[in-house]
């Protein structure tokens, strides 16, 4: 008997629990929001609002770069353009149509004697146009769909945002509207699928689709003026005149080796070629090379100098200017800068000073009845002895003394014997001690302003490292009002400095920057970069193309117009201008060495 088979069973093995076990993270989940609600106008990603747009109506004629306002708004956006190119067969036979459409209603308005249909014969003729700019390949034609997607993070920002986009569009006869029950459409569109789900189309030939380019910049460039150099956006020139804005002055704000120096040494050699005078106030001497190789003249003020300049120097009136009044503003002028000379001076001495000032003049018998350019003005001397006889000018006496006596006399108790009667005139102010740097700047810039005031005739004034002159409330107020009145004088003011910080603490820091219609603004530090941000109203990304600046390279301002610029020079210029050690070293020992091949 065959006992019946039995397979062995093997032994199921228990499948372990896993516990606490979850999918790994992936870069979608991180990306993803946390949840998405489409409603009808909008969609909420998270805790953002996103709302979409699609412009359906476009006029007869679009201006170039309109699309410029829009993104440059300060909001986020996401934007699409889709382009779909459409058969030319197709559409000369749709416009050949047209045209007999046209052409037949005209004829029959025509013989009915009706007037003259101007929309009807402007259409005719666009047709016409159209149809041999095609039929010659100059033209071709696309459908065209432009939509936006805009962020906020309430309902109230969101509608603010959409009348913000209808009222700069429709200026303009472009209409825009909401993708209303379409807002996932929407969305996609405008997101990097490349994928046109709305599918609102207008059509358009290459020229009207041309000024739709997105990317664009302004251009500075102009039949007048000088180069400032390039844009960097589009390679395109930076040609300007500043003296063809409201004014010519001008702000220029970068960190020590930004460029700012060699900047201004170009627009100074270039504006020499144009027969501007030039004039400089130099508090490290930097531009003396450039004096020496422009045959310009260059002054080295200090105690030990031989060139000095009378405080008390008059400007000669014009002919269209008060002799009262010429004076009675030099005296103000030198009070502001007796509370700088003396330490400052309390109400009963600014009084005393204001009238010693007057008798000091009166002495020397200058009144508003002299010839101020025949006059001999009086120096500081001459103002001890009128305080000696005053009551209540002790303190005063004891505190001009030090400038009458001593070795501060060599510079403040001296007349003048500078002659700025050259094209370009250099004050270097390089070796005058720190305490006394501020006095020398406000004297100099008074005689400056003197001279500017007598003769009318087109000028730029630097002023580099004006901040030291800032330092003071009377400095500051002065150098304002230069660059305000400056334009009646046919001036152009231009303020240098490193630190805006620095610039700014002075009241009329601002009210400076805002009354100048040009701005050079280069690298800037971590520190200064959100104060430049505030006070010129960049941009984040102006922000950060300030702060990774290569030398040489800036944003610049003209008016309402700016273009990120790198500035360039020819070699020869480069060889007049250029700051840099090496450079320098390595020119100086190439003359040498020509100098001592001739000499051989």
């Amino acid at each position: 008997m065959q006992l019946p088979f039995f397979k062995k069973q093997k032994k199921r093995e228990p499948i372990p629990e896993k516990l606490f076990e979850s999918e790994p993270i992936r870069a979608v989940d991180i990306v993803a929001p946390s949840s998405i609600e489409v409603k009808t106008a909008h969609l909420r990603l998270g805790e953002r609002i996103v709302q979409s747009f699609f412009i359906f109506s476009y006029p007869r004629y679009l201006s170039t770069a309109w699309l410029s306002p829009v993104i440059n708004l300060d909001i986020p956006m996401d934007m699409s353009l889709f382009i779909h190119p459409v058969d030319a067969g197709m559409i000369l036979g749709q416009l050949r149509r047209r045209v007999t459409e046209v052409q037949a209603e005209l004829m029959e308005r025509e013989e009915k004697g009706l007037v003259r249909d101007p929309a009807l014969e402007i259409a005719f003729r666009d047709i016409e146009e159209l149809r041999d700019r095609l039929q010659t390949a100059q033209e071709r034609m696309f459908r065209f769909g432009l939509y936006l997607s805009v962020y906020a993070g309430t309902e109230k920002e969101l509608s603010e945002i959409e009348t913000t986009l209808r009222s700069m569009l429709e200026s303009k006869l472009i209409y825009i509207k909401p993708a209303l029950y379409q807002q996932k459409e929407g969305f996609v569109s405008t997101s990097p699928y490349c994928l046109d789900q709305l599918e609102v189309h207008a059509s358009m030939n290459t020229a009207p689709l041309s000024s739709i380019f997105p990317f664009v910049s302004f251009d500075l460039s102009s039949n007048e003026g000088i180069l400032y150099g390039v844009n960097q956006h589009n390679n395109s020139l930076v040609l300007f005149d500043r003296f063809s804005l409201e004014n010519a002055n001008m702000t220029v704000f970068g960190t020590a080796g930004s460029g700012k120096s060699y900047a201004l040494k170009l627009e100074i050699l270039r504006y020499l070629m144009l027969g501007v005078d030039i004039i400089v106030l130099d508090p490290e001497n930097e531009y003396r090379a450039l004096a020496e190789a422009a045959g310009g003249s260059f002054f080295s003020m200090s105690l030990s100098s031989p060139h000095h300049i009378n405080p008390f120097s008059l400007p000669i009136p014009r002919e269209d200017e008060n002799p009262a009044d010429v004076l009675r503003s030099n005296i103000i002028n030198l009070v502001g800068l007796m509370r700088i000379m003396l330490g400052g001076l309390n109400p009963e001495e600014d009084a005393i000073m204001d009238r010693a000032l007057t008798e000091t003049y009166a002495a020397k018998d200058i009144t508003p009845e002299s010839d101020f350019s025949t006059a001999e003005p009086p120096i500081m001397s001459d103002l001890e002895q009128v305080l000696n006889t005053m009551e209540g000018a002790e303190s005063l006496v004891r505190r001009v003394q030090k400038f009458t006596k001593g070795t501060y006399a060599s510079f403040f108790n001296q007349p003048s014997n500078v002659n700025m009667e050259n094209n370009l005139v250099v004050f270097g102010i390089r070796d005058m001690e720190d305490g006394l740097r501020p006095m020398a700047m406000y004297i100099i810039t008074r005689f400056i302003w003197n001279k500017v005031r007598s003769v009318l005739k087109k000028r730029i004034f630097v002023v580099d490292e004006a901040w030291w002159l800032t330092q003071t409330e009377d400095g500051a107020s002065f150098l304002y009002g230069i660059v305000k009145r400056g334009r009646k004088y046919w001036l152009g003011v231009t303020t240098i400095t490193q630190d805006i910080n620095d610039f700014m603490k002075s009241d009329y820091g601002k009210p400076i920057i805002t009354n100048s219609a040009l701005r050079l603004l280069m690298k800037q530090s971590t520190a200064t970069v959100d104060t430049v941000k505030k006070t010129f109203n960049l941009s984040d990304w102006e922000k950060e193309l300030l702060i990774g600046a290569s030398v040489g390279e800036g944003i610049f301002f003209a008016g309402e117009k700016h273009v990120a610029v790198r500035v360039m020079a020819s070699y020869s210029e480069d060889q007049f201008v250029t700051t840099a050690p090496e450079e320098v070293v390595k020119i100086r020992e190439a003359k040498k060495r020509i100098k001592a091949e001739k000499g051989a």
